[in-house]
């Protein structure tokens, strides 16, 4: 990215809101608007051929979504920085843009001063959030849930095994000499667990085992 200007292309189906947020960033020296877009595809298009340092997209949008054009951007391998600018408030579609990719989620109804600093905190590099939907992330991630059963996990019988394993206190040797498989193979098995289960370690993975498959499931 440059260091001293910022190249930005905004894409919104809004032209008086792509026009107020391209006023806005003329105010700042380090900010360089390069491109406008009003629909997805085109704006996608754009982002390919402009490959901006910095893309501010609309969420909602009447052919291609402001997420599948993040997509899209993230597919192409751009070193571009996204930031989704929408007006919903909806955690679910903060942690999908997130997960997507973004590297910051503002709502349109910021104040114009806030909006800049989150702008200036995008390009420096930082994940950029709105203050007011960090309650909401917080929530969405809670309401997250885990699988309860081996079916919901979706564990393959060999996964199982291995879980069993783990909960009996066994290493990934000794499970390896238990199954009769290299201990390379048991490390990919409890990684695969691990994420099929939503945990981040043999231990979680243990207790989980202990409270559901002792259970009965």
């Amino acid at each position: 990215m440059n260091e001293t200007v910022c190249r930005v292309v905004i894409v919104d189906d809004h032209p008086l809101f792509r026009k107020g947020l391209s006023q806005l960033l003329q105010t700042l020296p380090e900010f360089r608007l390069i491109g406008e877009a009003a629909c997805g595809e085109e704006g996608l298009a754009l982002a390919c051929a402009l490959q901006p340092d910095l893309l501010l997209l609309d969420l909602n949008m009447k052919d291609l979504s402001g997420l599948q054009v993040l997509r899209g951007v993230r597919e192409a391998k751009l070193d571009t920085r996204v930031v989704m600018i929408t007006v919903s408030d909806h955690g679910d579609d903060l942690v999908a843009a997130l997960r997507g990719g973004a590297d910051g989620y503002l709502l349109k109804d910021m104040e114009p001063e806030e909006m800049l600093e989150a702008l200036r905190n995008a390009a420096a590099g930082r994940v950029v959030v709105s203050d007011k939907l960090t309650h909401c992330l917080a929530a969405a991630l809670r309401a997250e849930r885990r699988p309860d059963t081996v079916a919901e996990a979706g564990l393959t019988e060999q996964e199982r095994r291995i879980l069993e394993l783990i909960a009996s206190g066994l290493s990934n040797k000794l499970i390896g000499r238990e199954l009769d498989i290299a201990e390379g193979t048991v490390k990919v098995h409890v990684k695969h667990i691990l994420r099929k289960l939503g945990l981040r370690s043999r231990v979680e993975a243990a207790v989980w085992a202990v409270e559901r498959l002792r259970a009965g499931d």
